[in-house]
């Protein structure tokens, strides 16, 4: 069972100093009856002069964070050819960047030699990892957390390794 906003509303706020996000799945399950993928099948895009129409209330946490001064900064790995829903993600991911999100995107060829965790994760001021798990069809099964040195410690080198390779977003096409 995922956990809900509000829950992770409250980690995210917790944050002092760092909130990385390590992503490396090319889907993560859109309900079929998600209006906005729906929509963006059909051809709509986000208005960048619009920001009343983009994702909240995702963008204005992020937005509050940043302003406190927590580099918030987000990872993919995507494989190439990209997948539809990666194209998706990054149709949008402009919000994100307005909004405070540092994003860079890394082709998986290019993963190849990393050490990575086997599942996405959250990394807080480096000592509190959040692992999303899910299932084979991308959808969000539950949450691990933990504040053992050790493994927080392999999730920012991983994150940090990934990052060094990886392509801004505003240079980064799909």
């Amino acid at each position: 069972m995922a956990q809900s906003l509000g829950d992770f509303t409250d980690l995210i706020r917790s944050a002092e100093r760092s909130a990385v996000h390590l992503e490396m799945r090319d889907v993560y399950a859109v309900p079929n009856e998600d209006e906005r993928f729906a929509a963006w099948r059909r051809g709509h895009r986000l208005d960048p002069d619009d920001r009343a129409s983009w994702w909240r209330p995702w963008l204005d946490v992020v937005q509050e964070v940043t302003a406190k001064g927590v580099r918030l900064r987000r990872a993919r790995i995507v494989s190439e050819p990209p997948s539809e829903y990666i194209h998706y993600e990054h149709s949008f991911t402009f919000t994100n960047i307005a909004a405070g999100e540092e994003i860079r995107w890394l082709p998986r060829r290019l993963a190849s030699g990393l050490a990575l965790p086997g599942n996405d994760f959250w990394l807080f001021d480096g000592r509190l990892v959040q692992f999303n798990v899910f299932d084979g069809e991308g959808r969000w099964v539950h949450t691990d957390r933990t504040d053992d040195r050790a493994t927080a410690g392999f999730c920012s080198d991983a994150f940090e390794a990934v990052w060094e390779r990886a392509v801004p977003h505003a240079e980064y096409t799909v």
